[in-house]
């Protein structure tokens, strides 16, 4: 692989899940004035209109005819879909200990499954440094006040959240050489759209009033603009590229990027508490992340 498309797969994983750490402290404030459902169909929705948009102005290029568009679908309903879904009852139903750990496996998960469905075998080295970035993740939950309770249902949903997440790593790298990044991420954004809204009417009982209550609140919508054209256009785009060009074990790490990144933003625009520990573990979470890009075959 080029240097320059190898640097750039790099940057679009790192930008990818600079933005999802960011997300965390985007939802909490439209979360706190929107159900969950109806703020994901808010996002998805804007962010399918920002597809289009880019398809209207010749931005883009949308290639599916005479291609395999059921694992587009397919796709769609693993990431964002079955993960939300998973996730949203794991977190109600689990410590925030337990579901920040189940998270934090699915690069472990993804880069084992990868061995069978896609042939790559990692080194030991890499399986090493995943497992120490893992153990950064672990270390700021435990600084982190454990809320919930944890039962089945939790652990369920967690894992279904992280088997769905490694699926859409795994069927989204199988299918790069069919379809382009931007049309993985359209249909995504399409499937997560029409679901999400699915769900969001049944939540509301069907109340139009109810489903654009929250677009009066600025805030909401300044919060929900960031999550649909940052966290869902941009990321999954990025994310799709650097899966194209990257082994699992090298793109899904970086996922772990994620948490360090919500603990800064949480210190410096929330003003979450911070310590020198918690500085170690996201360090620890960095060191596992360059070292596993060091230790891959070449």
């Amino acid at each position: 692989m080029e240097k320059k498309t190898l640097f750039r797969a790099y940057l679009a994983t790192t930008v990818s899940h600079t933005f999802w750490g960011f997300s965390y402290m985007a939802s909490r404030v439209a979360l706190d004035r929107s159900p969950v459902f109806v703020l994901l169909s808010h996002r998805f929705l804007l962010s399918f209109l920002a597809m289009n948009l880019l398809l209207l102005f010749r931005m883009a290029r949308l290639e599916i005819r005479g291609k395999r568009a059921l694992l587009l679908v397919v796709l769609g309903l693993a990431e964002p879909v079955v993960y939300y879904f998973g996730e949203q009852y794991g977190l109600l139903h689990s410590s925030t200990i337990f579901s920040g750990v189940m998270i934090a496996m699915i690069p472990i998960v993804s880069t084992l499954l990868a061995v069978p469905f896609l042939r790559e075998i990692p080194t030991r080295g890499q399986m090493a440094f995943s497992l120490l970035s893992v153990g950064g993740v672990v270390g700021i939950g435990l600084l982190t006040r454990s809320s919930g309770h944890l039962d089945w249902i939790g652990v369920t949903g967690l894992l279904v959240a992280v088997l769905s997440a490694s699926a859409y790593t795994l069927l989204g790298r199988g299918i790069s050489g069919e379809f382009s990044a931007f049309t993985r991420t359209y249909v995504m954004i399409a499937v997560g759209a029409v679901v999400f809204t699915a769900a969001a009417l049944v939540d509301t009982h069907g109340s139009l009033v109810q489903y654009v209550q929250p677009l009066r609140d600025g805030g909401y919508v300044l919060s929900m603009a960031f999550l649909a054209i940052c966290c869902s256009c941009a990321s999954y785009f990025f994310s799709a590229f650097a899966i194209s060009h990257l082994p699992v074990a090298r793109e899904t790490v970086f996922a772990n990027l994620t948490t360090a990144v919500s603990v800064f933003a949480g210190a410096v625009f929330l003003r979450e508490p911070f310590s020198w520990l918690g500085l170690l573990f996201c360090l620890l979470i960095v060191f596992g992340i360059w070292g596993v890009q060091q230790t891959g075959r070449t």
